[in-house]
């Protein structure tokens, strides 16, 4: 099993979260579309299982615009399927961030795009015929704004908070991890 991504993806311990010690960390800080699509081949050569893929964050940071995005997410999960057509990919919509917590600027204005990306993505998920977990809802504050107990920058989960058992929790309610 790999969970693949950015940062908010790399500093979770998924081998403690899951249980599982053959969980495979693939997060890589800064992280865009564009960088994990070179990077598919290192990542369908261990012919995972199963892949959670969550990206997009840091492309936004980027003001990549949203369809550029989507499609970049549709070329990755393509790429996996064509390359490892035996693992089962669960994409994951983007976080949304939160402005009123110092940290990183660059995001502070960019809950609009992180909605209008994930928008973008159920027709994705629908064109590659796999599943979608919307874990931006599980995360969003009254303002739609990332939780503020859930992070310490208005970006990332705090590795030592509640966010990564809560996105724990919604894979194995849905049936993807055990």
């Amino acid at each position: 099993v790999i969970f693949l991504g950015n940062s908010i993806t790399e500093a979770g311990d998924w081998k403690k979260l899951t249980g599982d010690t053959t969980a495979v960390n693939r997060g890589i800080g800064g992280e865009i579309t564009f960088s994990l699509l070179k990077r598919i081949p290192d990542i369908t050569a261990l012919r995972p299982s199963q892949i959670f893929l969550m990206i997009g964050i840091n492309d936004i940071g980027k003001d990549i615009p949203p369809a550029v995005i989507a499609h970049n997410i549709g070329l990755i999960i393509g790429r996996i399927q064509a390359e490892s057509p035996g693992t089962v990919i669960i994409l994951q919509n983007i976080l949304p961030v939160n402005p009123t917590v110092p940290g990183f600027p660059q995001h502070y204005d960019k809950n609009d795009k992180v909605t209008a990306t994930n928008k973008l993505l159920p027709k994705i998920a629908a064109e590659h015929k796999i599943p979608l977990v919307d874990l931006n809802r599980l995360f969003r504050d009254k303002n739609g704004y990332l939780r503020q107990a859930l992070t310490k920058d208005g970006l990332h989960l705090d590795p030592n908070g509640e966010g990564y058992a809560i996105w724990i929790r919604q894979l194995k309610q849905l049936g993807y991890l055990q």
